[in-house]
């Protein structure tokens, strides 16, 4: 069993406990894709608007997703002090196009509470990163304002995968449908995913490389969003990125363990 795997089992377990979706517990009703009632909304959801996250993405010629992330089971603790508002501060004024935000309690410190301080500050766009294997996680994601899901293809069949993405897209918001591989890549691009991240992550041997974001893009249609994920460390690695023709990047650990966030992002976005 890879960490993938003991992380969906535990997941499993973790989202039918009592009190687990706190938010949408409290506004599932006003959820029309939830089943609830939207008296005068025209069938649109019944919640602000957020921030469309392609298109942030790709207003500048290499996007940013800064990620807010405590922990994770390969690196333990990444930053102490570890102060998500300040840290989404920190990103937004340093030029990121996006904010991830980790909602996974037990294996990397995140969760609803990690989520609500960083939405109160900053108005970017904002992507649940979650291990996503039931609706529910959807609809608890479009409560708390999400612009974006994170979809693991290895985490879910080819039915779970369609449905989960067009559920996304009816919600407002966009599926980041995740890859490692070849095989995986053809799943998404089967289900019509729009928006691809390739993590450079290999799950077995946790060793990143860009080289399989460089590989796996020659499989993605010509009109799909490319966000390429993990192991990207310096300004050269996003120039070599942007020449492959990736539209984003996602990054957090290389940025969290640097004292000056501001002066990382832009250290690490000077060529792009």
């Amino acid at each position: 069993m890879n960490i993938l795997d003991e992380i969906i089992a535990n997941k499993r377990i973790e989202i039918e406990q009592p009190g687990y979706f706190q938010t949408l517990e409290t506004v599932v009703e006003n959820l029309p894709h939830a089943g609830g009632s939207c008296d005068g909304c025209d069938g649109k959801p019944a919640r602000s608007e957020t921030p469309d996250f392609i298109k942030a993405l790709t207003s500048v010629p290499m996007g940013l997703i800064a990620e807010v992330k405590r922990q994770s089971p390969s690196a333990g603790p990444i930053r102490v002090p570890f102060e998500p508002a300040g840290i989404a501060k920190a990103y937004a004024a340093a030029g990121a196009q996006a904010i991830s935000c980790l909602m996974d309690n037990k294996y990397f410190g995140g969760g609803e509470a990690q989520w609500s301080e960083v939405r109160a500050a900053t108005t970017l766009p904002m992507l649940y990163k979650e291990f996503v294997i039931d609706p529910r996680q959807i609809f608890h994601a479009e409560a708390l304002g999400a612009s974006a899901v994170l979809m693991i293809v290895a985490a879910l069949t080819n039915s779970e995968l369609i449905s989960f993405i067009q559920l996304i897209e009816a919600s407002g918001m966009t599926p980041l449908v995740e890859v490692h591989t070849a095989e995986e890549m053809k799943r998404a691009v089967a289900a019509k995913a729009k928006c691809i991240g390739i993590n450079n992550r290999n799950l077995k041997t946790f060793e990143t490389k860009i080289e399989t974001t460089l590989a796996l893009r020659e499989l993605a249609p010509a009109d799909c969003t490319l966000i390429s994920e993990s192991g990207i460390r310096t300004a050269g690695d996003i120039k070599t990125l942007q020449e492959a023709g990736i539209a984003a990047v996602l990054v957090g650990e290389s940025l969290l363990r640097q004292p000056d966030l501001n002066e990382a992002v832009k250290n690490l976005m000077k060529f792009a």
